[in-house]
């Protein structure tokens, strides 16, 4: 039952980030929408139990900090790789921008996989000549 709901849940989020990556403004207003709401209820549920401020504050970054997404939290590590790459915004490239740079992925892929074949083969040959 549970493999369903979530098997339902992953079909759904494909096809809505599918339908709304062509639509950036929609998307960051409902991706808004749903940000500030599951924070809003981590707030209420903090004030529920009464914790204080500087308990939310520390349990907070405690929390971040061991799960190492402190930075991507507060900056994003996209935003960090195309800074020092010195590249567009995502909202900014053309879509021809975007269908090269996946061409480009994919040939690296091929690439790669090449790669670890004639690795794969000189491996073997050493093992067969021991």
């Amino acid at each position: 039952m549970l493999k369903k709901v979530i098997h339902f849940f992953d079909k759904l989020e494909d096809k809505m980030r599918g339908k709304l990556s062509h639509l950036p403004f929609l998307y960051a207003f409902f991706g808004g929408i749903g940000v500030v709401l599951f924070w809003r209820g981590v707030w209420h549920l903090a004030d529920d139990v009464n914790m204080s401020s500087i308990i939310s504050l520390i349990i907070g970054s405690i929390i971040l900090l061991i799960t190492g997404v402190f930075v991507s939290v507060f900056v994003g590590n996209r935003l960090i790789i195309s800074g020092l790459k010195g590249e567009k915004k995502i909202v900014e490239k053309t879509e021809e921008e975007i269908i090269n740079e996946e061409s480009q992925i994919d040939k690296l892929q091929k690439t790669i996989n090449k790669v670890e074949k004639k690795l794969e083969n000189i491996v073997s040959e050493i093992q067969e000549k021991k």
